[in-house]
């Protein structure tokens, strides 16, 4: 039950976000062996000079993840949605890679809860849902 939140500078529309949404769930999906009708996304417009990073490209836009996820998958699992996603935000909004940055925060399944469920802990032979 991820909670997948998106900062970013890109100007957005309503339907450019929900595409973005939509894209953000398939990869997670194909990605972390999971299915998507529970993964929460969430995308945040910040103004200018409101997201920085050091390294970061001036007057360019930003865009950062924070990834709440289940505890379970391995660090390259992790590094390989990462990567995906911050290419799939360069070639849609030609964010300049440095000006991106990925932080996951695991949680054991039970703490993760909708209305209707509660989160169980991840096992690689659940597939999609």
């Amino acid at each position: 039950m991820p909670l997948l939140q998106f900062e970013t500078t890109v100007e957005l529309s309503a339907d450019e976000k929900r595409t973005f949404a939509d894209a953000v769930r398939d990869l997670y999906g194909e990605i972390m062996q999971t299915g998507t009708s529970h993964a929460a996304v969430v995308v945040r417009p910040r103004s200018p000079g409101e997201l920085s990073i050091g390294r970061g490209v001036p007057d360019e836009d930003y865009l950062f993840l924070d990834a709440e996820i289940r505890r379970g998958r391995s660090s390259e699992t992790k590094r390989e949605l990462a990567l995906a996603l911050m290419d799939l935000a360069a070639e849609e909004f030609e964010i300049p890679t440095p000006n991106m940055k990925v932080v996951f925060t695991e949680h054991e399944g039970a703490n993760m809860m909708g209305y209707d469920r509660v989160g169980a802990e991840w096992d690689p032979s659940e597939g999609s849902e």
